[in-house]
């Protein structure tokens, strides 16, 4: 199989689609690998790199669409790029498509593309591609937040872990799942008072046990959320259904009842965010201030960091890659139920119910979606 590797488009991403050892794998099991020129120049990969592991450095985007049968890439396409898409051909990503405008959908189904998101591959129930990154953003969280809870940043001058004698500042995490069991965690190991919150009480009864020093836990009433958003230092908003918009759970009235200078992480602001006040920043202009509180809302935080985190989605992803390249896109989709269930589009049926409801189609069930 033919493989694509472009330099990523959107502004500020600096992740890259495979690492030069994901290429060496793939190309010793006899694919051609095609890489744009300084495609990983921002993750220390360089064009030699790529080519001591087997793959072709090309000079021209429409040179790696054009030749790929299959486009491995981190983030959403545009549509200058599903143009230069082969038909029939077939993406992978965090392709992020239930929050794409329709006329990217559209111009998908139209080119009969199958379009799988990383964010929604399964394996044993887990979504292994995507915890990948959920754990360095839910780390990188508690990093930056540090940071900005100091005077110099516009925080309230305090010392996330506090010292013998002065009391911690307080994390309140909003959900349990991968990227908010990350930050808590790391939370806590610095020393400070962690309150966690979400929906599901089993998720609660894991974040008790694996989170150090045994952290306060509620269940996820609006109630709850009003009452612990007040005392938060540090707002953590993970909470967030991969592969649909995010629902807010962290009203405007609630922020404005927080503390001066307190700092707010929305994890989930790429689905569109989980507090009402939070808004799209970049990595050159991540914060603003609202109400006297620093809100950090960056979609593609994990690319502050581009290098772990290409190398967490290449070890994540590499074996999905590998099936789709020996058994060919369609036999691999359809004897891997985990890997089918990232399907958003396959040769003009879509089987995803948001992206199907955002094309103005009827959704194709996955069981017939290989008839």
């Amino acid at each position: 199989m033919r493989i694509g590797i472009p330099r990523e488009s959107s502004r500020n991403e600096h992740r890259v689609g495979l690492t030069p050892f994901a290429v060496q794998s793939l190309c010793k099991a006899g694919n051609e690998v095609y890489v744009e020129h300084e495609a990983g120049t921002d993750c220390l990969f360089s064009d030699d790199d790529y080519t001591q592991a087997g793959a072709k450095v090309v000079y021209n985007t429409d040179e790696v669409f054009g030749r790929a049968d299959l486009v491995c890439r981190i983030g959403s396409l545009t549509n200058d790029e599903i143009d230069m898409l082969q038909p029939n051909g077939a993406v992978c990503g965090f392709l992020q498509l239930a929050v794409a405008p329709r006329d990217n959908i559209t111009r998908l189904i139209e080119k009969r593309i199958t379009a799988v998101g990383y964010e929604l591959v399964e394996r044993k129930g887990r979504r292994t591609v995507l915890v990948a990154l959920a754990e360095i953003a839910g780390r990188l969280a508690i990093h930056s937040a540090a940071h900005l809870l100091q005077t110099g940043q516009g925080g309230r001058g305090l010392l996330l872990g506090g010292v013998p004698g002065i009391p911690p500042a307080t994390v309140v995490v909003l959900g349990a799942g991968t990227g908010g069991l990350a930050a808590a965690k790391l939370a806590a190991a610095c020393g400070a008072h962690v309150i966690i919150l979400d929906a599901d009480i089993d998720r609660l009864r894991q974040a008790q046990t694996e989170v150090p020093g045994q952290p306060a836990t509620s269940l996820a009433s609006e109630r709850n959320i009003s009452r612990f958003t007040a005392i938060a230092d540090v707002l953590v908003g993970a909470a967030l259904t991969p592969g649909a918009s995010s629902s807010v759970v962290v009203t405007e009235k609630m922020v404005e009842r927080m503390k001066p200078g307190s700092v707010i992480y929305d994890m989930s602001i790429g689905l569109g965010g989980c507090i009402e006040t939070s808004r799209p920043t970049t990595l050159e202009d991540p914060t603003f201030q609202l109400h006297g509180v620093t809100h950090f809302c960056v979609p593609n935080m994990t690319a502050a960091v581009p290098r772990t985190a290409s190398r967490a989605t290449t070890a994540s992803a590499l074996p999905y890659l590998t099936a789709l390249c020996e058994r060919g896109v369609d036999v691999a989709l359809r004897e891997d139920p985990g890997l089918a269930r990232g399907i958003y589009i396959h040769r003009g049926k879509v089987p995803h119910p948001n992206v199907a409801r955002l094309a103005g189609v009827d959704p194709t069930p996955l069981a017939k979606l290989f008839d």
